[in-house]
């Protein structure tokens, strides 16, 4: 099994000892390997590092888990890097989400000017992180988890020697998620989605081995009583493809808009309300004998990133798996440019992650996709190195922001809040 040195840069999140119990669950594939966490805040870093080694010594994982708040040092010599960090915290977030709901316009974190400036945020982290890349470990891949995964993966790839794949458990999930609210089971769904990251579409889909699409518009036909799951299995009928449920925003932005102006509070303060329990339960269980993660007392559940440990298992034990991740095209989806990074299934050995190719979006939605793939680009050129002039450009053209006066209404005020985030050149 692969013996590898891992530097997890933003292991001292809330979501990182779920993070570590997913490579505890599969120590055995990387028995022997060291995990160098990395964060900014060294109190919190050192209370996951200590809970990390006690997870680790109770369950017999042979794995060295060292802690640093020093980038470059974490860097030096390693084989992978996964970096899952968010900068200003949920309550960069929550200005994300507030200030374009303010002025009309819906506020997400990968979505509209939210996702935008979340993505300015992140690419210049990534920047400097790919820098020190270079330096000390020029070989190493760069395992992404940073939202959003698909503008910070085509920053680094259009800039940067560094090998990058973004990764997101979506294309896996989200079948399984619209079967559920449709009455069906998800187990007996087999889908392949593409596209781009949290707007990928299904080429394929199944269910129990018929067609799924039929099946779906029966259940729409019979009546569906709960408002969300009727539209979004009418979006999957109608377009004929299954959608990532973040198309919601676009085919039902102004019902979107309406529910998130209703609610009193944006999904960053709901989050924002339960970090201290997390911290406190993981404080709890660093005392414990055997420390044990309850899944609603840890942010994101007790397995963390796990789609990042397999790929990675898959790539340095070689195991020629097959997994959706987001990687530059080369031609892998005919609707998009070569250079695009795209969401699309991809064969996992020790050569890396090479993009299957293939496919194409489905008909329907192209022109959506196609607009939301120029977005992508001209914001990953801002984040990296583009004036305030460009950004205003990449938000003006994003399907959520459109048109120029709220463009540069929005960028006016994020920009303002978020400074201390953002390069000078961006201000």
């Amino acid at each position: 099994m692969a013996q590898v040195k891992l530097a997890y840069i933003g292991g001292g999140s809330t979501r990182a000892p779920g993070t570590i119990a997913s490579f505890i669950r599969q120590a055995a594939n990387f028995a022997g390997s060291e995990i160098v966490l990395q964060d900014l805040n060294e109190e919190k870093l050192d209370l996951v590092c200590r809970l990390s080694r006690k997870m680790a010594a109770a369950q017999g994982a042979d794995l060295k888990i060292t802690a640093t708040t020093d980038r470059k040092a974490a860097l030096d010599g390693c084989d992978s890097v996964l970096s899952s960090y968010r900068p200003g915290g949920f309550e960069a977030r929550y200005q994300d989400e507030r200030i374009p709901l303010n002025h009309g316009a819906i506020g997400q974190e990968t979505q509209g000017a939210g996702g935008f400036f979340m993505a300015l945020r992140a690419i210049h982290v990534a920047r400097a992180l790919v820098e020190d890349m270079e330096a000390v470990c020029p070989n190493a891949i760069l395992f992404n988890y940073t939202n959003p995964v698909n503008i910070v993966a085509q920053a680094v790839a259009d800039h940067s020697p560094i090998k990058v794949v973004s990764l997101c458990e979506g294309p896996i999930v989200f079948p399984g998620e619209l079967a559920e609210l449709a009455g069906l089971d998800p187990a007996k769904v087999r889908a392949v989605m593409l596209g781009l990251n949290h707007a990928c579409w299904s080429a394929e889909a199944e269910y129990d081995g018929q067609p799924m699409i039929p099946i779906l518009a029966q259940k729409l036909e019979d009546g569906i009583q709960d408002d969300w799951t009727r539209c979004w299995v009418d979006l999957a009928v109608t377009m004929g493809s299954l959608p990532a449920s973040y198309m919601k925003y676009y085919y039902f932005e102004c019902e979107m808009l309406a529910e998130l102006t209703e609610k009193p509070t944006t999904r960053a303060q709901d989050i924002l309300a339960d970090v201290p329990s997390y911290w406190q339960h993981y404080r709890e269980q660093l005392d414990a004998s055997n420390p044990t993660l309850t899944p609603k007392l840890s942010r994101g559940g007790i397995f963390e990133l796990e789609v990042a440990v397999d790929v990675m298992d898959a790539v340095f034990n070689d195991r020629n798996e097959v997994w959706p991740t987001n990687v530059v095209n080369n031609g892998a989806i005919a609707d998009f440019g070569d250079a695009q990074v795209v969401e699309v299934p991809c064969l996992v050995n020790r050569q890396g992650v090479r993009p299957i190719s293939g496919y194409r979006v489905p008909e329907p939605v192209r022109g959506l996709l196609s607009a939301l793939g120029e977005y992508q680009q001209l914001a990953a050129d801002a984040a990296w190195g583009g004036t305030r002039r460009q950004a205003v450009q990449a938000l003006t053209s994003n399907p959520l922001v459109r048109t120029l006066p709220l463009a540069q209404t929005l960028y006016e005020e994020l920009a303002r809040a978020h400074y201390q985030h953002l390069p000078e050149r961006l201000w």
